[in-house]
Order: structure tokens, then C-alpha cells, then sequence
């Protein structure tokens, strides 16, 4: 019985933490936003990785149990590179032209393109109807969003192929994240060391970007308050809230929580900076959001179907 109870507090810790951290990182587009009023998009790549690598360094200040082979230190540089640096900065700079709820959800194709590129990986893993349906209902829903009803698609189009871009950067990511994961090392440590690559990649673009922040802007409430939400909540405590939740849910669980972020992303807009709450908005959400669960869903049947005729 105590077993039981343990069992059920720490699912119901995993679905808390889930919701809390999946909240935090809807809002994150809107708070990137309001921070572009005054800052470029690098100056805030840059403030965000250092504090959220800082943070680290207080979570667990300890080194890596072992020292890493040059193979291995090279999986870490690439995931740096792609999943800190030019993902972020692709999704910085889109914000920058298009809204904050387009950015949310186009984003969050991305694990579609993860299962493209996983396709003509080492992999091979196979993709059935149903993940192309999903794609197609997925794809619509971003269509409805980004440009059904809007007048200056001129002006969006450049921010929404950034965002599409930063999609497919962390697809790739990902798949280097998978590898790292072999690897059997302590998650917060790894995640460090793929936060400092990330720096050191951002180097050559804060040098050609002139970064200057001033003690005025850092101290500023808005400005300050945004900064150290990114770099300590969103970048650093978050990913221990993840770990937690994947640890207790399982990956398919947790991954389902991921559809309600363009759903936070898009009403955190509406309320903070005013974007439109219009019919194709909402249908867009739905399809994106069911497409993702289309994919997902057949996705997990088929694995257990699978594993289930294996035995």
C-alpha cells in the first residue's frame, strides 16, 4: 500500500511539473517579444544561455563523472551549436517580424521534422499514413494561423519561415540529444555542457552584432524580470522539472503536454501584446494541435502493436 501511494504521488508530480513547465515555455515566446522592445535578439541569446548556465552551476556543481572522447565532445559542440545557438537565435530573429503566436506554433512542428530526418537517419524508422495525415492537419492549422485573415502577410512571411527553420534546427538537435543520451551521463551536467558549446557559438555573433547591455536595461523591472525568467526559470529550472516528469510519465506521456504550448503561446499573446483572437486562430490551433496527437497517437499504437507480436 505504501508502495501504491508512492507510485500515484509520483505521477501526480510528474503531471504538476509537466503543466508548470510546459505554461513556462508558451510564455516564453511572449516574454522573448517584449524584450525585443529594447534589445536585439542576440543580446538576449546570449543573457539568457549565461544565466541559465550560471544556474546550472548552482543546481549541480560538480563536473562530468568522466572525461569525454573527441567523438563525444563533438556530439556536445554540434548540439551546442544547433539547439542553443541557432535555434534560438532563428527563433529570436523571427519574432522579431512576425507574431508571437505564429512563432509558438510553427515551432512546434517540429517533431515532425524529427521523424523526417529520423527517416533517412541510421535509424530508418518507418512513417506510416497516419503521421502524413497528421502532417497535413498540422499543416493547415499553421496555415489558418499565420495567414488566414491577415492583411500584411508581406510582412510575416520572412519571421514564419524563421520559425519553420528553428523547427527543423531543433528536429536536428534532437536527434543529436538521442545520441548524447547513450552516452550515460548525468542529465543536468550534459545539459550544461551543451549550454556552453551554445555560448561559445554565440561569440562570433554577439562580436558582429556590437552586444551592449547596459546595468540600466538589466535593472529595468520589465526588462530585468523578463531576462531572469528565460535564463533562470525557462532555460534552467525547467529542464529539472522535464527530467523529473519524463523520469515519472515516460516520454510518450510527457510528450503529449507538449501540444498545450502553442495553445499558452497563443492566448498569452491575445492578453499581453494584443494579437488577434479571430475564428481561424482558434481552428488553426485545433488542427495543429490534432495533428500532433494524430501522429503521436499512431505512432505509440503502432510500437505497441508491434512490441506486442515480438512476444
Amino acid at each position: 500500500m505504501q508502495d501504491f501511494d508512492k507510485g500515484r504521488g509520483a505521477l501526480a508530480l510528474g503531471h504538476a511539473l509537466a503543466l508548470v513547465t510546459v505554461i513556462i515555455w508558451g510564455v516564453t515566446f511572449v516574454s522573448t517579444k517584449v524584450l525585443l522592445e529594447v534589445f536585439t535578439p542576440v543580446e538576449i541569446l546570449c543573457t539568457r544561455f549565461v544565466l541559465g548556465y550560471l544556474f546550472l552551476w548552482v543546481l549541480w556543481p560538480r563536473r562530468l563523472p568522466r572525461r569525454l572522447t573527441a567523438r563525444e565532445e563533438a556530439l556536445f559542440f554540434l548540439a551546442g551549436l544547433s539547439g542553443i545557438c541557432l535555434y534560438y537565435l532563428a527563433e529570436n530573429v523571427a519574432l522579431v517580424y512576425t507574431r508571437a503566436s505564429n512563432v509558438g506554433v510553427i515551432v512546434c512542428l517540429s517533431p515532425f521534422f524529427t521523424a523526417l530526418l529520423g527517416r533517412f537517419s541510421s535509424s530508418r524508422e518507418p512513417l506510416g499514413g497516419w503521421f502524413f495525415a497528421g502532417l497535413a492537419l498540422s499543416l493547415a492549422g499553421v496555415g489558418l494561423i499565420c495567414w488566414g485573415g491577415e492583411k500584411e502577410v508581406s510582412f510575416n512571411w520572412r519571421g514564419d519561415l524563421l520559425a519553420a527553420s528553428a523547427g527543423l534546427i531543433w528536429a536536428a538537435y534532437s536527434l543529436l540529444v538521442k545520441r548524447i543520451t547513450t552516452l550515460s551521463l548525468p542529465a543536468l551536467p550534459v545539459t550544461r555542457r551543451i549550454f556552453m558549446w551554445g555560448i561559445v557559438c554565440m561569440i562570433p555573433a554577439a562580436a558582429l552584432d556590437g552586444f551592449s547591455v547596459s546595468a540600466a536595461e538589466l535593472l529595468d523591472p520589465v526588462m530585468g524580470g523578463n531576462l531572469l525568467f528565460l535564463g533562470l526559470v525557462a532555460s534552467g529550472l525547467c529542464f529539472v522539472f522535464w527530467s523529473v516528469t519524463v523520469r515519472a510519465l515516460g516520454a510518450v506521456a510527457s510528450t503529449v503536454y507538449i501540444y498545450l504550448i502553442p495553445v499558452v503561446t497563443v492566448a498569452t499573446a491575445i492578453v499581453v501584446l494584443g494579437d488577434p483572437f479571430t475564428a481561424p486562430v482558434v481552428c488553426g490551433m485545433v488542427l495543429v494541435i490534432a495533428g500532433l496527437a494524430c501522429a503521436q497517437g499512431a505512432d505509440a499504437l503502432i510500437r505497441r502493436v508491434l512490441s506486442r507480436a515480438a512476444h
